[in-house]
């Protein structure tokens, strides 16, 4: 048996060699002063190899330099142990020492030593090309076998009774356990890196589990698997043996850390993607019961490897590839800074082209499935799947790759792939990956990353894009890679880049998409459908004004919708509709809402004619009185009037997102579709309450909109302010036509609550609208609805002046046509009555100041009461309409900007005074839209995104948000000095 210190064949070129020296010299002059170190000094203190090497290293690796000085003895062990054995010797101590260990901290340390000794061996074996680097990743395998092996041994015997553990036969007893541990990635391939982690899957076969009474499976086996965790992963004095992962598992986030092989089949078989399907190819048994791991592979084999050449998987992989490589700002093959592990031209790539090829191919050809990355290239070429060349140079690029991947960590013991920035530490690199000259290794390393590149490129070069049109040259963010269940660490950078505060947050919502657990992503099209959309999903909703909460929102609409394949195919098909989602997902809440309960409106989107004229009002009665024909009780009308009322308000919101049509526009359309809301459920309350009550012989109640509904300005989240009034003829005191008649008045104010309670009541399709009955003549302490004689009475002589500027916006929506016109009639001549100027200019002034001492703000956002914003811009209205309608009927109108032109047309308001009002009030009525329609809290101008911003920039047509906030806080003057000048100076 050779030792070590004959096998040197070279060494890398010296680095900072004098500051090497210097450190080589503390090495000898350690040796010297400890006898135990003798046969140490006699190997490194001669001229030679030997010397050279440890030279090279000590300038190289501060890490391996470290190992070096302060246990010399473990390198004198590496220096003069036969380097074919000495891995050997060294896992056969360790589970002799484990036998014996009474406790975790004996065995933490045990393991620790080890995985120590092991690494500094294996080092030096791999930078004095002893064994080439498939040997290396081998060997470095072998330890954490050893380690993971040796501590499920020592663990299993920990946790059992002393009395059961079978006069020593503890390890026949872990072999039959049931309990075992599977390797993947890397570990299960035979192919660890220098620092990997490990990734484990741990399960038990429940049938064969056999543990002494009143010792429970899950709990034990729980509690071994984050023992052995804990074992191999947590920091000591003595560092720590590997970095493990168990998120590899089946459905990591809703499970524990171990479950049993039954239960993973059954998430394998039905609810498995086509990256665990990857990640299963390289799965082995390391520890416990082989036997029991050897069936549940088995068992596996037909999720794994299809009958068939799999084909049907290959849209998947394909998605695969485009998470991986759908941004450009994936990298180009650099130098300094490129990661040789995710990069172009990298290890990823060389992997996935030989597992995408495994998926495909292995099911008919069982020679395809082995673990190993380079043997498998080589037999793709031999079964005709991989040119000669191909295979030759992407198995030459691997291992070179793994070299480089090697000396980066064992700089400093990292877990990294990514090349230096800075010159000098590239230098470095280059010298200890054995190149005298920088530019030779630069060479050497891109022609390699260039031919993976190159080989890669072809294994998908048909692969339609997933451009949007017209996006084919935007910039791009770089990785978005969500297969496996760790967080790359170049996705975060890249949704960091797209604007997500969050990354990884947003990567756990991508991952879970894919596990199965809404019903829309149930079936595997589902899902791959929705891997495909994914890069330009997350672009889209990046442009939004919060792309953290767009995406939440759309991960809330997933989880409501009962299935996702016809959508999913219909933004596939429908890229601008992707586009609109976003918006939708991420600034308007509402819509969200909506829409995540009925998803299908998205159709009505499509529908040619959805851009043309809004509906008018005899259209949306018209699909009204569809949908409630076909109910069948009066709940059902509830639901339906909803289902119709929220489907409608969803798609003029669309229209105002897609600007398509002008915030007056949906100010109006809002209001008539508030119009034949009320109308189609006060027919609906009637006739139910007829049937319990009777009728009378002729009269009935009207609706009364006012405020903004009455005023044909509703936004998105607008109440109704409404007033029920009713006449009857005269004697009829009781309802006729049934056993249980009412008075009149109890009549029509349980007609009124049952209005309200259709408007306002949650059903399960939710509510239509908030109401408000305090403006009805006994405020909110008298009856809810109001005869029209004592309507007109209250209106003439007893009314407050603030009570006639609201009715200045009074509209009939709902009731008999002939007691509409009487209201109407009582309406005009109430507002035409005579007044006192200066009385109703004091009155208005008194309401306004109260007003603002209440509610009154300076922030020029709250548009509605800072000075100048619409309560001004509405009193101006009313006060003048109050005052001239006596002389100036005409002048009456309940929308404000009419009633301005009307007021300026009749010659009491001048024309450039008007001007700026009606300028005002349409730039205070779009911004009010957009925010309401847009964000349920208060706008914050610091905090909002810019997605916001831009849509309110847009909206307006400014410049910049900078210049619209100069043109509000211009406008809220020019009304507030207006309301000065044409109010407060009458008072």
């Amino acid at each position: 048996m050779t030792p070590f210190h004959e096998m040197i064949a070279a060494h890398p070129p010296f680095f900072e060699p004098e500051r090497a020296r210097l450190f080589f010299d503390d090495l000898l002059a350690t040796c010297s002063q400890n006898g135990d170190l003798s046969r140490l000094l006699a190997l490194i203190e001669p001229e030679g190899r030997i010397r050279d090497l440890l030279i090279s290293v000590m300038g190289a690796s501060p890490f391996l330099r470290r190992l070096m000085l302060r246990h010399p003895e473990v390198l004198q062990d590496c220096l003069t142990a036969p380097a074919d054995s000495h891995l050997d010797d060294l896992c056969a101590r360790l589970e002799r020492d484990l036998a014996v260990a009474t406790g975790q901290s004996e065995a933490m340390k045990l393991l620790r030593l080890f995985k120590r000794n092991s690494a500094l061996a294996i080092a030096l074996y791999d930078i004095a090309q002893v064994y080439p680097v498939e040997r290396i990743i081998a060997m470095i395998t072998d330890i954490a076998d050893c380690a993971v092996r040796g501590a499920v041994s020592f663990l299993y015997r920990q946790n059992l009774p002393a009395s059961d553990m079978d006069n020593g036969r503890g390890e026949d007893l872990v072999a039959t356990s049931g309990y075992f541990v599977m390797a993947m990635g890397k570990q299960g391939g035979r192919e660890l890196n220098y620092s990997s982690d490990i990734d484990l899957i741990i399960l038990y076969d429940a049938d064969r589990v056999s543990l002494p009474e009143g010792i429970e499976m899950q709990p034990f086996f729980l509690r071994m698997t984050r023992d052995l965790v804990r074992l191999l992963n947590e920091r000591t004095s003595d560092g720590y043996v590997f970095r493990t992962d168990l998120r590899l598992r089946p459905d990591p986030g809703a499970t524990q850390l171990v479950m049993s092989s039954q239960a993973a089949l059954v998430y394998y078989e039905n609810h498995g993607q086509n990256w665990e399907r990857a990640a299963m190819i390289k799965a082995r048994v390391i520890a416990g019961d082989r036997q029991a791991g050897k069936l549940f592979l088995e068992q596996l084999f037909p999720y794994i490897w299809r009958k068939y050449l799999d084909f049907a998987a290959i849209n998947d992989i394909h998605a695969m590839k485009r998470q991986i490589h759908a941004f450009k700002g994936h990298g180009e093959i650099a130098l300094a800074g490129h990661n040789i592990k995710l990069g172009r031209g990298g290890i990823r790539e060389i992997e996935f082209f030989v597992q995408t090829q495994q998926l495909i191919a292995g099911g008919r050809q069982p020679a395809l499935r082995g673990r190993s990355t380079l043997d498998n290239l080589q037999l793709l070429c031999e079964h005709g799947w991989i040119d000669e060349k191909a295979a030759r140079q992407m198995a030459a690029a691997y291992r070179f790759l793994r070299h480089v991947e090697h000396r980066l960590q064992m700089l400093e013991d990292a877990q990294t792939q990514t090349l230096p920035e800075k010159s000098r530490e590239l230098e470095r690199i280059a010298r200890f990956c054995g190149f005298a000259e920088m530019g030779e290794f630069a060479a050497v390393l891109l022609q390699h990353m260039n031919n993976v590149q190159s080989h890669y490129g072809a294994l998908f070069e048909d692969v339609p894009t997933l451009a949007l049109p017209g996006n084919e040259s935007e910039d791009e963010w770089g990785d978005l890679v969500f297969t496996g269940d760790d967080h790359d660490p170049a996705t975060r950078k890249s949704l960091a880049k797209m604007g997500y505060e969050n990354p990884d947050s947003a990567i756990a919502i991508v991952q879970d998409w894919h596990r199965s657990r809404y019903a829309a992503m149930s079936s595997q099209r589902a899902r791959e459908a929705l891997t495909e959309l994914t890069p330009l999903l997350l672009t889209e909703l990046a442009k939004t004004a919060h792309p953290d909460g767009a995406l939440i929102a759309f991960d809330g609409f997933l989880k409501r919708l009962p299935a996702g394949v016809q959508l999913f195919s219909l933004l596939h098909a429908n890229p601008q509709l992707l586009r609109l989602l976003a918006d939708i997902m991420g600034m308007a809440p509402r819509l969200a809402r909506v829409l995540s309960h009925r998803a299908g409106l998205l159709d009505g989107v499509l529908d040619p004619s959805f851009f043309g004229p809004l509906p008018s009002r005899s259209e949306m009665d018209a699909a009204f009185e569809a949908a409630l024909n076909r109910a069948v009780d009066y709940s059902e009308i509830l639901d339906q009037a909803r289902i119709i009322g929220r489907e409608q308000a969803f798609l003029i919101g669309v229209r105002v997102l897609s600007d398509t049509i002008s915030p007056d526009q949906a100010g109006h359309a809002y209001s008539e579709l508030a119009a034949s809301s009320i109308s189609h459920l006060h027919k609906a309350a009637a006739a139910d309450i007829a049937a319990s009550h009777g009728d009378f012989s002729s009269g009935g109640a009207c609706v009364l909109a006012m405020g903004k509904a009455g005023g044909g300005e509703m936004t998105a989240s607008s109440d109704l302010d409404l007033i029920v009034i009713y006449e009857v003829p005269q004697g009829e005191r009781l309802s006729q036509g049934t056993s249980r008649p009412l008075a009149v008045s109890t009549y029509f104010n349980r007609l009124t609550q049952r209005l309200i309670a259709a408007l306002a009541a949650p059903t399960p399709e939710g509510m239509l609208y908030e109401v408000d009955m305090r403006l009805r003549p006994s405020g909110s302490a008298g009856p809810v609805a109001t005869g029209l004689e004592s309507f007109a009475i209250y209106q003439r002589e007893q009314a407050w002046t603030w009570e006639h500027m609201a009715l200045t916006r009074g509209r009939v929506v709902s009731g008999p046509a002939y007691l509409a016109k009487k209201i109407n009639e009582i309406i005009r001549q109430t507002l035409c009555m005579k007044r006192d100027r200066l009385k109703v200019a004091r009155d208005v002034v008194e309401m306004r100041r109260r007003i603002f001492a209440q509610k009154g703000s300076r922030h020029i956002w709250d548009l509605k009461q800072v000075r100048g914003g619409l309560v001004d811009l509405e009193f101006v209205a009313q006060f003048l309409q109050l005052v001239h309608a006596s002389d100036h009927p005409e002048c009456l109108d309940q929308n404000t900007a009419a009633a301005l032109r009307k007021l300026a047309s009749a010659g009491v308001l001048e024309w450039d005074d008007a001007e700026q009002l009606v300028n005002g009030a349409w730039l205070l009525h779009t911004l009010t839209q957009i925010l309401r329609l847009c964000d349920d809290q208060e706008f914050d101008r610091e905090k909002a995104p810019e997605g916001l911003k831009n849509l309110l920039v847009q909206a307006t047509q400014s410049s910049s948000f900078a210049s619209l906030e100069d043109q509000l806080a211009r406008t809220q003057t020019q009304i507030f000095n207006l309301f000065e000048k044409l109010v407060v100076a009458n008072s």
